[in-house]
């Protein structure tokens, strides 16, 4: 049986309405992304040099917890970002932008491999690629206050940082969904497109 899907892309992507609407397609489970309740988040963007570690560690910590219950649990799980973002693209970014000291960076990685042991790669990974453009549209639509910092320099080095995860990526099945070029929000029939491509990667799990 299918137990975990998850779906992963840059800031504004796009990855919680998608999880929503599969959810309700497929009747799935939702592991959202810890934003709302995050106590770092909001002083990360006014300080991301202080908070980075703590904010990493959170995501971390989090990401971490759902992977263990979905697979302890008997029901399918679709995850809002996946563990491995949060090490290959937000914490190695921060690190090499001079905002995650190496000390706390190398510290990080040490308790992500830890981690990796007891876990298990998504059966699906979805990519939703979108260039900044897109991503900026998004952010500025769903208006949160924290985002209101972030420059077009920082989400375009997570993009170079997708597209290189991604390159590589080997851990299971993959399907890549273009973000600017289908409207799964709004449009009902780009949405049944982004469904079908689901399922057929579901049917050929099973082939």
């Amino acid at each position: 049986m299918i137990k975990h899907i998850a779906i992963a892309g840059n800031i504004g992507a796009g990855k919680t309405t998608l999880c929503t609407k599969l959810a309700k397609n497929f009747g799935w489970d939702v592991h959202y992304e810890s934003t709302e309740d995050n106590p770092y988040l909001n002083d990360f963007y006014h300080d991301m040099k202080r908070w980075s570690f703590n904010l990493q560690i959170y995501f971390l910590n989090s990401r971490y917890k759902q992977i263990l219950k979905i697979q302890k649990g008997e029901r399918a799980v679709v995850q809002d970002r996946t563990i491995y973002e949060d090490a290959y693209i937000f914490a190695p970014n921060l690190h090499d932008m001079g905002l995650m000291p190496s000390r706390d960076y190398h510290n990080y990685l040490d308790l992500f491999e830890t981690m990796c042991q007891q876990i298990s790669a998504p059966d699906i990974l979805i990519y939703l690629r979108a260039n900044v453009a897109t991503l900026v549209d998004h952010i500025q639509k769903r208006g949160r206050a924290y985002e209101g910092n972030m420059s077009l320099d920082y989400l375009k080095r997570l993009n170079d940082r997708y597209e290189d995860w991604i390159s590589g990526y080997k851990q299971g099945k993959l399907l890549i969904i273009n973000s600017d070029e289908i409207d799964f929000e709004n449009n009902p029939e780009d949405l049944g497109k982004v469904i079908n491509l689901v399922q057929r990667e579901i049917h050929s799990l099973f082939d």
